[in-house]
């Protein structure tokens, strides 16, 4: 069922979404899902849409869709990403410039006090989960690339992130911390964010894996990236969903009206726990737990219509603050975050789910 539906996904959605707005961090996780789709598999068809659709991130002559030179966005250094995969499989000089660019943009990113890149110039001094994942698997990969020397940087920023948004009494992660305590989101001590939403939590664990994979033959510090995801993880297991198997949209609110089992955070989980489980970095019984986590993402949500397959209960979008839109909503509490809309086959759902059934086939 699953490998049908990225078929289809890959040749008649994916490009549909690609026509409809520039690229996004979204599309690189297409990207990405296809790629590990393909060292999955050795099924050189996976690679098709991913060249097939390479013109969407950069024109031959090398302009770059929503490209902002000038702007510090962490969600766009993620397209590096990307390019990375498109060097790597069409052998371009274009692709191989592209990563440099991209991985250029953090010669001068700004910092947060503790030393994280904050999120974006709209949200400066704020550190978000979601950058995390943006952010430090390509910076760990340019760093292997050039070898050079800064795993200290990477190690120190995932600490920092950890003591900003780690909730002891929950066990859980918050969505992201004010430095500045400036938002009237922020907790005037702490400067965190209310609530706790899973797919932020889902991007903060497939950055620990994605970046400990890389690291972990160039600094000794990498252990540290093992016992933040084994801690992460010990602690996100007791809200799992026993009707589901999987995790709600806001995870520590079962007793909310309107909350549910929700897809993207939760195929990130199950991709985070096989992945760490095939690294090491977790016991090996907790790629079991995740590929359970998997198949039910798709007893609950795959569902087959008379013209393919669609994948349900995934989140469209969710930030805090107002953003480029001005929005007044975005006041980053539960009954906000069960008030954003679900898309159906949105880009954030699908390739987490193409990324974890990859590891799921690694298993077989």
């Amino acid at each position: 069922m699953w490998l049908e539906y990225f078929e289809q996904y890959l040749e008649n959605v994916f490009p549909r979404f690609l026509e409809e707005k520039p690229w996004n961090y979204k599309d690189d996780l297409c990207i990405i899902g296809a790629n590990d789709l393909y060292h999955a598999t050795g099924d050189e068809r996976w690679l098709e849409p991913v060249k097939k659709n390479a013109g969407w991130l950069m024109k031959e002559d090398g302009t770059v869709a929503n490209w902002v030179i000038g702007e510090h966005n962490i969600d766009k250094v993620s397209f590096g990403k990307s390019m990375r995969v498109l060097r790597q499989t069409t052998g371009e000089p274009r692709w191989a410039e592209g990563v440099q660019r991209a991985y250029h943009i953090l010669d001068d990113y700004p910092r947060a006090v503790t030393g994280n890149f904050w999120h974006k110039d709209i949200y400066p001094d704020q550190v978000w989960l979601d950058g995390l994942y943006m952010g430090m698997p390509f910076y760990a990969a340019c760093l292997e690339e050039n070898g050079e020397e800064r795993w200290d940087d990477i190690l120190d920023q995932f600490q920092s992130a950890h003591t900003l948004l780690w909730d002891e009494k929950l066990g859980l992660y918050r969505h992201a911390n004010d430095c500045s305590r400036r938002m009237e989101w922020a907790d005037p001590v702490t400067g965190q964010s209310p609530a706790v939403w899973l797919r932020a939590e889902g991007w903060f664990l497939m950055a620990l894996a994605d970046t400990y994979e890389l690291a972990r033959e160039h600094t000794q510090r990498a252990g540290e990236l093992c016992s933040l995801l084994k801690n992460a993880l010990d602690r996100l297991m007791p809200y799992q969903a026993a009707d589901t198997r999987m995790f709600l949209q806001v995870v520590d609110r079962a007793d909310l009206e309107g909350n549910y089992s929700e897809t993207s955070g939760s195929a990130m989980a199950a991709y985070a726990l096989m992945k760490g489980a095939r690294l090491g970095m977790l016991p090996p019984e907790y790629g079991q737990r995740g590929s359970e986590v998997l198949d039910g993402i798709r007893d609950t949500y795959l569902k087959q219509t008379k013209s393919g397959y669609e994948l349900h209960g995934i989140c469209a979008s969710a930030g805090l603050g107002p953003g480029p839109d001005n929005r007044t909503d975005r006041t980053g509490t539960p009954a906000y975050y069960l008030s954003e809309k679900q898309m159906v086959d949105n880009q954030h759902g699908a390739a987490a789910c193409m990324m974890a059934v990859s590891e799921q086939l690694r298993r077989i």
